[in-house]
């Protein structure tokens, strides 16, 4: 199963997303999308799973959940936008995670690429950073993986170059 993780929107796509996507069995979106125009496009191509951020609007809280929480190749994942990762996740989830950790947390918001283990909850957090091209990050970026038998195999940094 190969994934697309991106976050951060904020209304922008283009080709270049759209090639990524093109090539993966699923897109992951971990919010703030924006403009409905970016998933509409996305799923077009293949299977969109995402959930909405603090800037999306009515139409993107009606369409997307703010978590979502699901089971692929034997693997739990659970995504929300505002998350936080190991050591400060966000008072939102930090109960819940605690109690009942998936075996990766996606997160978006901070615009800040972060993959990291938490071994006290044996999961892995993963925030692909921003692709869209609005935010204080230099470089738009996002994350390609796949999801083989329980096991989590060719993690890659996507750059998209300079926002």
């Amino acid at each position: 199963m190969k994934i697309l993780l991106l976050s951060d929107t904020h209304s922008y796509i283009d080709d270049r997303i759209l090639e990524y996507a093109s090539q993966a069995d699923e897109v992951w979106h971990a919010g703030d999308i924006g403009d409905l125009k970016v998933t509409d496009e996305i799923s077009k191509l293949t299977r969109l799973r995402a959930v909405y951020g603090n800037i999306d609007g009515t139409e993107a809280r009606k369409e997307f959940p703010l978590n979502n929480r699901f089971q692929i190749e034997g693997v739990e994942v659970w995504i929300t936008h505002i998350g936080g990762y190991p050591g400060k996740y966000s008072p939102a989830v930090r109960e819940e995670i605690t109690k009942n950790p998936p075996k990766i947390f996606i997160s978006g918001h901070s615009h800040i690429l972060k993959v990291m283990p938490d071994k006290k909850l044996n999961l892995i957090h993963m925030n692909p950073g921003a692709c869209g091209i609005y935010g204080f990050h230099q470089i738009r970026t996002m994350l390609r993986f796949e999801i083989n038998a329980g096991k989590i195999e060719n993690l890659e940094v996507i750059e998209l170059g300079k926002r």
